[in-house]
């Protein structure tokens, strides 16, 4: 059985190469799927439905480019840390940007149970800006 690291980690080498049924293949039925507040895609989705319709189809569409560079994945057992960078490009406004993000992952029983994301919704916010 995968660790709880391995999954995420799996699950971020998914969202490198655009695979989004892998990248929800180990959500649990049930995940709560937190964007920050003043995100594009704020607020809790639940379920691996709500999180693609939600969040995965709403990026890839606004946003060209969009993407999360991992550059640390902490192991803190059933928890896991995502850090990183977004970037892409606001297709309404054709501004760029760049944010600093941090990923809470929890996991129980090799599922994702719940994620929480944090990252400065102001440099978003200002690419989104005509």
């Amino acid at each position: 059985m995968r660790t709880p690291y391995q999954i995420i980690a799996d699950h971020y080498a998914a969202s490198d190469r655009g695979d989004i049924a892998a990248m929800v293949a180990d959500l649990a039925d049930d995940v709560q799927w937190t964007e920050m507040a003043g995100f594009p895609c704020a607020g809790t989705h639940v379920g691996p439905r709500a999180v693609v319709e939600n969040v995965f189809q709403v990026l890839g569409r606004d946003w060209e480019g969009y993407r999360f560079t991992l550059t640390a994945l902490l192991d803190a057992g059933d928890q896991v840390v995502g850090i990183g960078t977004y970037s892409g490009r606001f297709r309404a406004t054709g501004q760029a940007m760049q944010a600093r993000a941090v990923h809470v992952w929890a996991l129980q029983g090799g599922r994702v149970t719940r994620f929480e994301q944090f990252t400065d919704t102001l440099l978003v916010a200002r690419a989104m800006a005509r």
